[in-house]
């Protein structure tokens, strides 16, 4: 790993294993294949069960429930690992537990926790989370989608897009309002009738990455699928918080991947007589680049140690996100600039990272929402109106 303050010196031995079990493990499985996978807009369905048997989904959450029960740091490196693949790698994994699982683990009552988190866990099944609709975006409180009672069930009306996991997921954690206005959480089964999932088509971005639009047609639930412990929006950005904190750490891995391969391409690629990486400016952007690496680094490893012991702010996941991945967005652009003509070829891995990480950098809450989420938090004034 990319650590050029010794922060591996900070991690536990068993933090320093984690992390090196999943990156020979991607080595192996994922990184000769990644580059066709995004090329032809295909998730490796595979690769789930995998996944669970390594024991990364839901990583961080209780043994009790079939999870591996690691802790925040450990679970940030997996983060870390995954996307130093690609994006579209560490966005299944985190759905499937930061949104999911966490959604369940948190606002779910025992029998909903005993029924899903071991079988989300093994990847028997597969999670997605349908909080974001077409037109409200970073506004959530927007929402269209409706939830009304109808004696012993609830009946579902709605749509929601760009849901990762969508077009594969066999349950959705769907978000919408009842009758008094106030959002809450469902379980809802797949294979519901009035339940549809369509594929989101010409992307290019997270072209690796299932993404879906899910339409919902008067989709009846039975009331005990309804998460009693979610009622307001408060608890589904409570999970925004929980993804927002494996993102940060993931971009770091996608910063690493677009500074190695620029680094090594400078060495190699020479004008005028002599290596680019001797040229000022092409050591200016990886000094920037490697500078940004470290800093980021510190603020996630800090960030985790907080989460552990249980003291992480939402706005304190903000900064970490807002911060980490537009410095590895910046940093794929600077890398894509080094390699040149080469670098817009998928022959190299930054076009593909600089590509992913402008999602990145959109979902989750935007920059300039993260930039508004952290001037109220520290102002006390809302800004958003």
């Amino acid at each position: 790993m990319l650590d050029y303050y010794d922060v591996g010196a900070l991690l536990t031995l068993e933090e320093r294993q984690i992390r090196g079990s999943v990156r020979a493990f991607l080595e192996a499985e994922a990184a000769p294949r990644i580059g066709r996978w995004w090329e032809d807009g295909v998730f490796p369905k595979g690769l789930v069960a995998r996944f669970a048997e390594l024991g990364l989904l839901g990583a961080n959450l209780p043994a009790e429930y079939g999870a591996a029960g690691i802790g925040n740091v450990a679970y940030g490196l997996v983060m870390y690992e995954l996307e130093r693949l690609d994006s579209a790698l560490r966005s299944f994994v985190s759905v499937q537990g930061a949104l999911v699982m966490y959604a369940i683990y948190a606002h779910g009552s025992e029998e909903q926790k005993r029924e899903y988190l071991p079988r989300l866990a093994r990847g028997e099944l597969v999670g997605c989370f349908a909080l974001t609709e077409r037109h409200g975006g970073s506004d959530p409180a927007a929402m269209e989608t409706t939830a009304r009672r109808d004696g012993e069930r609830w009946v579902i009306s709605g749509a929601k897009m760009w849901i990762t996991n969508g077009n594969i997921a066999d349950l959705a954690i769907v978000w919408a309002k009842d009758d008094d206005g106030a959002v809450r959480g469902f379980i809802a089964p797949a294979d519901t009738p009035g339940f549809q999932a369509h594929p989101v088509p010409r992307k290019m971005s997270l072209r690796a990455s299932d993404t879906a639009e899910i339409v919902l047609q008067d989709v009846r639930i039975p009331a005990s699928l309804a998460l009693p412990g979610a009622r307001g929006l408060s608890a589904a950005l409570s999970c925004l918080t929980q993804a927002r904190y494996g993102i940060a750490w993931g971009a770091l891995g996608a910063l690493e991947d677009v500074y190695s391969e620029a680094l090594a391409f400078s060495k190699t690629r020479s004008t005028f007589g002599k290596p680019i990486a001797s040229r000022q400016l092409v050591q200016a952007k990886l000094v920037d680049m490697a500078s940004a690496h470290t800093r980021g680094l510190l603020l996630a490893w800090r960030l985790g140690r907080l989460k552990d012991e249980g003291k992480m702010t939402y706005s304190q996941a903000s900064l970490a996100k807002r911060e980490n991945v537009r410095a590895a967005l910046n940093a794929a652009r600077s890398a894509r600039e080094i390699l040149g003509a080469a670098g817009i070829t998928l022959d190299h891995r930054a076009i593909r990272h600089m590509l992913n990480l402008e999602t990145v950098d959109t979902y989750e809450g935007t920059y300039d929402v993260h930039t508004l989420l952290l001037g109220r938090d520290l102002t006390g004034l809302q800004a958003f109106d």
